[in-house]
């Protein structure tokens, strides 16, 4: 218990002054109670539901930094509930859920997932990956470029608005996409490795998670798919990395 205190008051020193607010959605009482209760010792803002479809109600007025999602639910479960999100917001989630499987796994981040974290795990595990979340959110939300925009033939990313135009038409990524194709954008022409994707975007921690950065990587390619953009964009350098195909890139400067 005391190294348990030890590592939670490490926690609590990183944590910026505004509390975060995090949505618990889970059909257990004892553990939206117990994971709620945790989270505010820590200085976080918990809000807690035991169903998918009273959550989405509240989701634009409590307008979230985070949510922690169960999958097995009656109602809506969690894959029903993060589809439904997906359309109108790219608030992080973290999914939560006793199917450790691989197909589970990658369905929730194919799906617009940003973790995904097997029950039974350990409060230490929890906090960790409830801080990498964050913190990628929050380096997401400074400005890190030295420049208002980033174009690439007809690819533009307004990097002070946070949006991103392929012709007339807007792409829609989530946090995490977002953060790994304007690197990408930013480095065009250069061939970015796995470690440093994964490291720059996700955290060092996720260093070594390939299948979190294949999935966000066929994710966006699908939606530019979608944007009627030519193919080939990204390039694959397998076993190494990927690269934004286009070299001749604009850095208008602020």
């Amino acid at each position: 218990m005391y190294l348990l205190f030890q590592y939670l008051s490490t926690i609590v020193t990183v944590i910026t002054m505004q509390k975060s607010k995090i949505i618990i959605i889970d059909d257990e009482p004892k553990i939206l109670r117990f994971i709620a209760a945790n989270l505010k010792s820590l200085g976080y803002d918990p809000h807690s539901f035991l169903n998918g479809l009273e959550a989405l109600e509240k989701i634009d007025l409590l307008d979230p930094e985070l949510i922690l999602l169960d999958i097995m639910m009656p109602e809506l479960d969690g894959f029903a509930f993060l589809k439904r999100l997906r359309t109108f917001s790219d608030v992080p989630v973290i999914i939560l859920t006793a199917r450790g499987n691989s197909t589970d796994k990658v369905q929730g981040l194919n799906m617009g997932a940003d973790d995904y974290l097997t029950k039974p795990f350990s409060l230490e595990e929890l906090f960790a990956r409830v801080q990498a979340v964050l913190r990628r959110s929050a380096k997401r939300l400074v400005n890190n470029y030295s420049t208002s925009e980033i174009k690439n033939g007809e690819v533009i990313i307004n990097l002070a608005q946070r949006r991103i135009w392929i012709g007339n038409k807007e792409l829609k990524l989530t946090e995490t996409e977002y953060g790994l194709f304007s690197l990408l954008m930013a480095n065009a022409g250069k061939v970015l490795t796995h470690e440093q994707l994964l490291s720059d975007v996700w955290g060092s921690e996720y260093r070594d998670d390939i299948e979190y950065l294949r999935v966000a990587i066929a994710r966006i390619r699908q939606k530019i798919k979608q944007a009627d953009y030519k193919a080939g964009l990204i390039v694959t350098y397998p076993g190494v990395g990927y690269m934004i195909a286009n070299t001749e890139v604009e850095k208008h400067q602020l």
